[in-house]
């Protein structure tokens, strides 16, 4: 069987509160790391998130 092409990514919040959203990515088609504006419950309002490894 083929591997998947898509990858599980981490969101990590820049607001530094440990807030993260996992998401897939395709390597093959997206080769930079991700980058959105997104809202953080802990921080009550939208910050960048990028793009981390899972560990």
């Amino acid at each position: 069987m083929a591997k998947p092409a898509t990858i599980l990514v981490k969101l990590v919040s820049t607001a530094d509160t440990g807030y993260y959203y996992v998401t897939k990515r395709n390597p093959r088609k997206q080769t930079e790391k991700l980058e959105f504006r997104k809202y953080d419950p802990v921080a009550r309002k939208h910050v960048v998130f990028k793009e981390g490894k899972i560990k």
